[in-house]
């Protein structure tokens, strides 16, 4: 797989008007096709359909793409999803699911295919355990520099991996880097598919220390959030920090009175929830 490369946070304070500026993402089913926004997490340049570049932030296209793009779900009840991306690894993502299971939490993890296909009984594993699972690229390329064929293979190919192993193709998708360019999303909307980023960011793949991930996770967090950690290393990251901050960042939303669901489960998608359950 290649090296992971990584994007700095987005700006917290647009996050935290999100709940201000947009309220409740709605889940459509699918739509027309073409492709569609850029979601980098400082803002992206983005193509529209002239190809001319603008930017557009996430806040936009939450209320532009309404059907097909969201980064957390209703502000109106005292729910949150942790998410995880880059799985499944062999020694990560074991000790995360270790901790949720100890915990009762289930969590969303965004599979990356290149190592679904090398680590198959992990992945089986998040499923098992009750998790919610979606698409998150085969390895992990910039959505925003390939052409239309080479992007859709990376969220085909892996669309049948995971078909092959869970016997569904999940719903949700998640961009590498959280990037994405309008004709893009257009075209997963068409297939079916709903992108979903993140508007609390851990940046816990920076080999934070626990206390560090934790207070990230307390600076925008809000009813509906979505909560982005990681639960596979790039080449040479160290994840011990999430693994030691989860069991702290669960307590802490559970003090302060959160229930933490699947990504499904906030976003009110009764199919992908009905996809959890075992066949």
């Amino acid at each position: 797989m290649k090296p992971l490369r990584r994007w700095p946070g987005w700006p917290a304070l647009l996050l935290a008007l999100l709940p201000l500026l947009g309220g409740t993402p709605k889940i459509a089913g699918a739509a027309s096709a073409g492709e569609a926004p850029t979601a980098a997490p400082a803002g992206a340049v983005v193509q529209a359909a002239a190809l001319k570049p603008r930017t557009v932030s996430w806040i936009t296209l939450s209320r532009e793409y309404p059907g097909a793009f969201a980064t957390r779900g209703p502000a109106g009840i005292k729910r949150v999803a942790l998410t995880f991306d880059d799985v499944p690894d062999e020694q990560y993502t074991p000790e995360v699911l270790d901790i949720l299971a100890r915990e009762h939490v289930r969590a969303t993890f965004f599979v990356v295919g290149e190592r679904a296909a090398k680590a198959p009984s992990v992945l089986c594993r998040i499923r098992a355990e009750g998790h919610a699972i979606g698409n998150h690229s085969y390895d992990h390329t910039s959505y925003a520099q390939l052409p239309p064929s080479k992007f859709e293979e990376q969220i085909e190919s892996t669309s049948r991996l995971l078909r092959t192993h869970l016997g569904f193709t999940p719903r949700f998708l998640r961009p590498p880097y959280g990037e994405i360019t309008p004709r893009q999303l257009m075209w997963t909307q068409s297939r079916g598919y709903f992108v979903v980023n993140w508007d609390v960011d851990t940046q816990d793949w920076r080999g934070l220390s626990a206390d560090q991930i934790v207070r990230n996770a307390q600076k925008t967090l809000a009813p509906g959030s979505i909560i982005l950690q990681h639960a596979g290393g790039g080449i040479g990251e160290d994840l011990s920090g999430t693994v030691k901050a989860l069991p702290r960042l669960i307590r802490m939303l559970r003090d302060q009175g959160y229930e933490m669901v699947t990504v499904p489960e906030l976003l009110g998608e009764s199919e992908e929830i009905e996809k959890m359950r075992l066949y």
